[in-house]
């Protein structure tokens, strides 16, 4: 079965040597995790459990600039690094999407 959260992180980057990204400037990160595994006792995982082993996460970034923690942050580079972090605090199998403002995403 698959279950899943959305949340959302606002952080600041520039993308070096980008001609339109090159500035400092910031994104509204859409955020969504799809875990998958099997009900025990009617549930996979409690959604509070869930949101918050994702926030404990995100917290090291809300508000931050992602330059501080990527040479290159781009969606694809924040998703894998999310993705990596993500994996130490999960027991699920789990599908990660970030979205860099509206339209525009990353998937791990």
């Amino acid at each position: 079965m698959k279950l899943g959260i959305v949340d959302y992180i606002d952080c600041a980057h520039f993308l070096p040597g980008h001609p339109k990204c090159g500035s400092l400037h910031g994104h509204t990160y859409k955020v969504e995790i799809v875990i998958e595994g099997e009900p025990r006792d009617g549930m996979v995982v409690d959604f509070a459990d869930l949101k918050q082993s994702a926030r404990k996460v995100w917290a090291e970034y809300d508000h931050r600039n992602w330059n501080d923690f990527v040479e290159y942050p781009s969606v694809e580079n924040i998703c894998e690094l999310l993705h990596g972090k993500l994996r130490t605090e999960l027991p699920f199998r789990f599908t990660l999407r970030v979205w860099e403002g509206h339209g525009k995403w990353a998937e791990l």
